[in-house]
């Protein structure tokens, strides 16, 4: 089973280049690359919408580190939006000066018909003709699939009339089999900022963690229990481990992690406030009593709390604490992660899991 590594950290750039360090690389410097992010529009990476332009500079530092020059920046925006735009106001068309880079528009990239499965899809050429594929996804929810991370990124390899006909077949089955056509050689995770609950971003989550591997189905399902899903709730995972393309077993995976989450607390907590701001955020952040947390640990309750609400509602008048500052104390009620230790319900985990927490509080409310 493929490796995962996990680094905390709020600066892109610098987290690529130490997260890549690590991970073993089949790089050689007469390959072309391509690198796809998540530009499905044009907002910014702090509206939990889009890639950081910092974390795919570090990608790009470390390629060229590699003696690698042909590299390509590829994306092709939703349907509606211009994909131009969204290199420029997402700060790739600086990105792309600075380090000599190519970006190109898969709007205007031709494609071909490749047979997966009962299933004709319609693929850009542009990332089939790439040596090797870089597929770099933001950590985020999906208002139609549940998430949309590893496997669900390379839908902005096909044409827009393609992209329409995907919504026809549910996303899910045609999701996968693209997957089986077009191949991430290695995955990075952007998930410093992502979106609470809908893929356009406004909903901004912060837990600043970069995600390695080369398994997309193994990510996307290690990413759904850190956003409190089944995996059984998202079908696409599934049906690409039926076609053979990677594992959902997580819990057997191993994960390198290169850092703590709380050696980062001095920053975090500058971060916490101004990037919990938004009105849906703000409404599960009422039921937090927060001392010192950690963005990482913090996010994931957050997760946890709005797959509750959705399911059940949460109850009245309830609160949960977290962070570093009850370590010593004693909590007569609900206590999440590590630090609240002492707590008279402890769901232990250093961060836990938005699915653990999902899973304990609903125990200890009685909702199931």
């Amino acid at each position: 089973m493929d490796k995962l590594y996990n680094l905390y950290g709020s600066q892109g750039r610098e987290m690529a280049l130490e997260i890549l360090e690590e991970v073993p690389l089949e790089l050689s410097s007469n390959m072309k690359v391509g690198i796809k992010p998540n530009l499905a529009l044009a907002k910014e990476s702090q509206s939990g919408a889009t890639t950081d332009p910092e974390l795919v500079a570090g990608v790009i530092e470390y390629l060229q580190a590699q003696g690698i020059e042909d590299i390509i920046i590829i994306e092709s925006s939703w349907v509606g939006d211009k994909t131009k735009r969204a290199f420029k106001v997402c700060g790739y068309e600086d990105l792309a000066n600075q380090y000599g880079v190519r970006l190109y528009d898969l709007k205007d990239d031709s494609f071909q018909t490749y047979v997966s499965g009962d299933l004709e899809i319609k693929v850009c050429q542009k990332p089939l003709e790439v040596d090797y594929l870089i597929n770099m996804p933001v950590l985020k929810a999906h208002c139609q699939t549940k998430i949309t991370c590893a496997l669900k990124n390379l839908k902005g390899c096909i044409p827009d009339s393609e992209k329409r006909r995907f919504h026809t077949l549910d996303l899910h089955k045609p999701i996968a089999h693209l997957n089986q056509i077009l191949r991430s050689d290695l995955i990075v995770v952007d998930g410093i900022i992502g979106d609470l609950t809908f893929e356009e971003g406004g909903n901004p989550v912060r837990m600043n963690r970069v995600l390695v591997g080369k398994d997309s189905v193994l990510i996307d399902a290690f990413v759904a229990q850190l956003l409190g899903f089944d995996i059984d709730e998202i079908p696409y995972i599934k049906i690409a481990e039926e076609l053979g393309l990677g594992s959902t077993d997580s819990t057997s995976a191993e994960i390198k992690y290169l850092n703590n989450s709380k050696d980062l607390i001095q920053e975090e907590n500058k971060l916490v406030d101004t990037d919990i701001n938004a009105r849906k955020v703000e409404r599960l952040a009422q039921y937090i009593v927060e001392k010192e947390a950690c963005s990482a640990c913090y996010g994931s309750l957050i997760h946890a709390l709005q797959r509750i609400d959705d399911k059940y509602g949460l109850p009245k008048d309830t609160q949960v604490y977290i962070g570093q500052g009850w370590q010593e104390e004693s909590i007569s009620g609900i206590g999440i992660g590590r630090c609240t230790g002492q707590a008279k319900d402890h769901i232990s985990g250093c961060p836990p899991e938005a699915k653990r927490i999902v899973d304990k509080l609903i125990e200890i409310w009685g909702l199931d």
